[in-house]
């Protein structure tokens, strides 16, 4: 993203002769994109935000103009719209107010903003965006995007970022033999391969091996397996002379899944490689200038940065954040270059993540209309798209997906299988065709099922496939599938508790009502018909007495289990370790902080064992895996975001940073460092950035936070802490909460920079 320099403001600023020192706005946003010069709008009433500098508090007024050249905004100028000013807090989801925008147009808008105590800013500099088609009658769903040239090879997306090609060198280049060259890059990136080679003989023939890992020599690992880690052979000849190439990869063959996503045709084909062997008769060529061209979508790599007094947990935040760079290079959150489709599990996860390393939005949008209309397979899977619509609205504020999307989202809920106590099932014959034509699959009814976790084992006397765990329910902990099965009904809840807010935001009182009763019938029957009470946990379902991990930490996570409770479920959680896959330890993790078991989550996250981010990181991948190691899933990939917990993690948990109302208007930072003697976190929010440095000792913690302009925030600290000072003063409790197992005092703090001493 191209920013204006400090320097560039500031003359700016001081040329328009104001005395006031409230600085512009920045980072403005056109239908949420943060460049929407690269994409093209087709909403004929965009909505318009801005990041209201931080020292100025609260923002009171602005005032916008829209003009259709740049020129006329030089002149303070605009023929489409002016708004006046405005006495309005908001700087988010603005929606435009002029004369009728046409399609395939160009314009340009700013805005000024004023300051609580009347300060004024001068006009931000311009931003320009582009218009589509503004007739969405022939699309194949809601909320399709597609490819527009905007200019002769200028491609872009409708109302989304897309990626483009950066270019790295190698880190190293080795010619063992004469005629034999090995590179290695920084990281493995999903691209293709550039070079420069000189021959004296037309048609000299090499070969080229691309992969994402090598062997001990240097050399590309070339037999991936039962694996899907990457590695491509191409056979090429070269031209006399000195000439630039460009690796061709062979085209992808037509996939077999269900909504593969298709590379845009003026792209090449890539491939996720790391790792490159040239080979070919010694003394006929000579390779240079040797480049790995990678294809990142649109990414900020200074939005965010973490550090903390483990370097492990520094180099597994990193591995994570690099993930979500790399891997949503079709512009959708995928799982990864295998089979290229979006899966609701999947892109929650990487949506969670993507939102604490990128101040992004388009892509979680776009994702979450297309999951609406392409379900996958599994059950808990539908589930997750309310969960990710909820995100969505929590990180913009914008509700336009609420509501253009409610009636599909509550079928999302499943409610169409619940039972007369509340609960839901796949086996009690409401599963029909007719049910799973209203979510959107499209495939068999005996295919779509529970799936608790992923990879699954063998059946019992049977060898594993290719994509399963060798371990008897893989996976799954030994779950027992039963009629009515606990981490299904858990998922059930949590969108039966989402579905009232959103009904609540949306105006539909009759259907929040319904929600809100229906939650409450189904924790009363979740508790009586899966709660061991004699145990304290929970079982499987409701005719086994199996305790699984699953059964357990999706309760737990999802705010299933009464306070008095915590204590025997958090031990029994603790008590199976990781026995889940790289998906369920988002939820996990989620589930553990919930209870307050910071220290345990952090030992999970800095683990060493063959179940932990620091083995990928051992067995030589740049991105996390797809499962923790070939052992638990032979086909696996090294490219794919579901195993990029730690990012949000340490972010919404670890650092407790969370909104408690849309937009970041106000939200939440309430650390758990665990034992951990510092930790630093620069996060990214639609406001702005927010930062949180915190050292503890025995005497207690300090703290500097800092809160975006026109934000709120509670500083949530344990009650143990018995003085509380911020900048030098007593702080002023604001009230207590019940949270993360324990009490914490609540104190409120407006834009700015704090620091924050809290003594036991």
């Amino acid at each position: 993203m191209k920013k204006i320099s400090a320097v560039l403001i500031l003359l700016f600023y001081f040329l328009a002769g104001f005395s006031q020192i409230l600085p512009p706005p920045t980072d403005l946003t056109c239908e949420l994109l943060r460049a929407p010069e690269a994409a093209v709008v087709t909403d004929p009433s965009p909505e318009f935000g801005w990041v209201f500098p931080q020292t100025g508090g609260k923002q009171s007024a602005y005032h916008i103009l829209v003009a259709s050249s740049p020129f006329l905004l030089q002149e303070g100028k605009a023929d489409l719209w002016d708004s006046g000013k405005k006495e309005d807090s908001r700087s988010v989801n603005i929606s435009y107010g002029g004369k009728p925008l046409t399609s395939f147009s160009n314009y340009w808008w700013q805005v000024k903003v004023w300051a609580s105590d009347g300060q004024e800013s001068v006009y931000s500099m311009p931003q320009a965006f582009h218009t589509g088609n503004f007739d969405r009658s022939g699309l194949d769903y809601p909320g399709q995007s597609n490819w527009v040239e905007l200019g002769t090879g200028n491609w872009v997306s409708e109302d989304r970022q897309c990626a483009s090609f950066y270019r790295f060198d190698p880190v190293y280049i080795q010619t063992p033999t004469p005629g034999t060259y090995l590179a290695g890059f920084e990281k493995s990136a999903i691209g293709i391969l550039e070079f420069t080679a000189t021959t004296s003989e037309d048609h000299t023939p090499i070969t080229v091996h691309l992969g994402e890992r090598k062997y001990e020599n240097f050399s590309v690992h070339k037999d991936p397996g039962k694996s899907n880690i990457g590695y491509e052979k191409v056979e090429m000849t070269l031209k006399k002379g000195t000439h630039h190439y460009v690796l061709r990869l062979a085209q992808r063959p037509p996939s077999r899944y269900l909504h593969t996503q298709k590379l845009a045709p003026h792209y090449p084909e890539v491939l996720p490689f790391r790792y490159v062997e040239i080979t070919g008769k010694a003394h006929t060529y000579q390779i240079s200038h040797m480049q790995q061209a990678a294809l990142f979508y649109y990414f900020d790599d200074q939005a965010a940065s973490f550090s903390c007094s483990d370097t492990n947990l520094n180099e597994v935040w990193n591995l994570c954040k690099y993930t979500l760079k790399a891997t949503p290079f079709l512009g959708v959150y995928a799982d990864g270059n295998r089979e290229r489709m979006p899966y609701e599990a999947d892109a929650y996860i990487q949506q969670l993540g993507h939102y604490t390393v990128d101040r992004e939005y388009s892509i979680g949008k776009y994702t979450v209309n297309f999951l609406l209309d392409h379900a996958s397979w599994p059950t808990e899977w539908q589930m997750h798209t309310i969960l990710m619509a909820w995100e969505d609205y929590m990180q913009t504020g914008d509700a336009d997906l609420l509501h253009n999307r409610y009636e599909d989202l509550k079928r999302k809920s499943l409610i169409d299988l619940a039972e007369p106590n509340g609960l839901i099932s796949t086996l009690k014959g409401k599963k029909t065709q007719a049910f799973l034509t209203s979510l959107r699959f499209p495939g068999p009814v005996e295919q779509f099922r529970d799936i608790v976790d992923w990879p699954q084992g063998p059946k019992p006397g049977q060898a594993p496939p290719p994509n399963a765990s060798p371990k008897p329910g893989g996976e799954t902990d030994g779950y027992v599938y039963n009629d009515f099965n606990t981490v299904v009904n858990a998922f059930h809840y949590r969108s039966l508790v989402l579905m009232e807010r959103i009904a609540t935001v949306t105006g539909h009182a009759a259907d929040q009502k319904f929600f809100s009763d229906r939650a409450a019938l189904h924790q009363e029957s979740f508790m009586k018909t899966f709660f061991d009470k004699k145990r304290g946990i929970f079982k499987d379902g409701e005719s086994t007495d199996h305790a699984s991990l699953h059964a357990n930490m999706f309760a737990l996570a999802f705010g299933l289990v009464p306070e008095k409770h915590l204590p025997s479920v958090a031990t029994f959680v603790k008590s199976r370790g990781m026995a889940c896959s790289v998906y369920g330890a988002q939820h996990l993790l989620d589930a553990l902080y919930q209870a307050g078991e910071a220290d345990y989550a952090l030992s999970l996250m800095t683990a060493d064992s063959l179940r932990s981010w620091r083995n990928m990181i051992r067995v030589g991948s740049s991105m996390t895996t797809e499962a923790w190691d070939e052992y638990f899933k032979p086909n696996l990939t090294w490219n794919h975001a579901w195993g990029a917990a730690p990012a949000n993690i340490t972010a919404r948990k670890l650092m407790g940073i969370e909104p408690l109302e849309p937009a970041f208007r106000r939200f939440r930072i309430s650390p758990q460092p665990g034992s951990l003697e510092h930790a630093a976190i620069k996060m990214p929010c639609i406001r702005g950035s927010i930062g949180c440095e915190i050292s503890q000792s025995r005497d207690g913690w300090r703290m500097n936070v800092s809160i975006p302009g026109n934000a709120e925030a509670e500083i949530w600290l344990p009650a143990e802490f018995t003085s509380v000072h911020i900048d030098g003063q007593p702080a002023s409790l604001l009230r207590t909460e019940n949270f993360a197992g324990g009490k914490r005092q609540v104190f409120e703090l407006g834009s700015g920079v704090f620091e924050i001493v809290a003594k036991r």
